[in-house]
């Protein structure tokens, strides 16, 4: 029996991958081709060139159409930056007691859907869960027995803007007759925050290089997805201002601190780069790296507040995203500025079981339950 295989496109804030793969066993993924370009990213619901955004997605696309051949269809995920959830909460009854079928839940997904407007379309739904007249909460009220169905839906709204510009730089792929279009956000929550999580309330946390996502799992879908525009990467503008040095130089310091280690007196990190040497004391680098993070801990408090649906604060945070191992003692930082749990989140697949991989091996699990 002949595996299916799919095309997938991940676009994290500083690079995109494109990969196809197949189901492997025990859930597990074949990647047949991998192709990674970096270009300048997104902010504030932004791209911050799009010219280089449409080279970086040709230049992946072609590559996977060369090695891969026929391709007739490309699975995308959308940022959370350019996404928009929205919650609805619909309910219909029945004259009388009967089995709930597919097509009432079909029924109430569609009247509880927003209308597309000139600025944001619908790419997907889903249900958080149902109550049945009896006030039971459940998944799947398929062959259930109730006179009324309530649903708690997640509709996941793309700008159209984007959009456009992701459909530009796939025109000339005449090969490539389909797109279809995956929120980012959704397929992390589904794929790496455990069922038994997602039953109650489940806080899941993308640290990425450029934009950052926070989300509120329930069910299956988000109660809550707030996109912000920091990242690992701002800790590194924020050394190169405060040190007055190069970016790649205050990159190259993030990766050599280690915010766990004893303080010991006169120690340095040093870096040469176009054959100047930059040197600074280990302190003087973990506290302004502190600073840093310090920022990301208070936007991700505010985005804890701004969920009004649950109180969160015995919740633990699921941290994922290329960010949590760039700097080592990150994890442990966040969760004693928080007061909270943090947990790193990735998915348990052999060699791509880091939390760089999470998006990419999210949207391809999605993509082989909808191929």
């Amino acid at each position: 029996m002949r595996r299916k295989s799919v095309a997938v496109l991940d676009i994290r804030s500083s690079e995109l991958t494109a990969v196809v793969g197949e189901r492997g066993v025990n859930n597990t993924f074949i990647i047949k081709s991998k192709y990674t370009c970096t270009f300048d990213g997104y902010a504030e619901g932004k791209l911050l060139d799009e010219d280089g955004f449409v080279c970086a997605v040709k230049d992946v696309v072609k590559s996977t159409l060369t090695a891969a051949g026929k391709i007739k269809s490309f699975y995308v995920g959308i940022p959370g930056e350019f996404i928009k959830v929205v919650n609805t909460d619909k309910v219909i009854g029945f004259q009388s007691v009967k089995k709930i079928t597919r097509a009432d839940c079909d029924y109430l997904a569609g009247m509880s859907a927003p209308k597309d407007t000139a600025e944001y379309q619908t790419i997907r739904h889903s249900c958080l869960y149902y109550v049945l007249s009896d006030k039971r909460k459940i998944i799947n009220p398929v062959g259930v027995l109730s006179d009324s169905l309530q649903g708690k839906f997640c509709f996941y709204r793309c700008k159209n803007e984007f959009v456009n510009i992701l459909l530009r730089a796939f025109r000339e792929f005449s090969a490539v007759e389909e797109i279809n279009l995956i929120p980012t956000v959704y397929a992390e929550a589904v794929y790496l925050v455990p069922p038994e999580q997602r039953d109650e309330y489940a806080v899941l946390f993308d640290l990425g290089y450029i934009s950052s996502d926070y989300s509120v799992v329930c069910g299956n879908g988000l109660a809550f997805s707030e996109s912000f525009s920091v990242g690992i990467g701002h800790i590194a503008v924020y050394l190169m201002t405060e040190l007055d040095v190069p970016f790649d130089v205050a990159s190259s310091f993030l990766s050599m601190v280690n915010l766990n280690a004893k303080e010991t007196y006169g120690a340095f990190a040093e870096c040469t780069y176009e054959g100047k040497t930059y040197k600074f004391a280990m302190s003087v680098l973990r506290d302004k790296i502190r600073e840093g993070l310090d920022g990301i801990c208070e936007t991700m408090e505010e985005c804890r507040q701004s969920f009004t649906g649950r109180i969160l604060d015995g919740k633990p945070v699921n941290i994922t995203g290329e960010g949590v191992n760039a700097i080592r003692g990150t994890v442990e930082h966040i969760s004693n500025r928080l007061v909270k749990n943090v947990e790193i989140i990735s998915p348990a697949v052999p060699y791509y079981d880091k939390p760089q991989f999470s998006s990419l091996l999210s949207l391809l699990n999605t993509a082989l339950e909808d191929a």
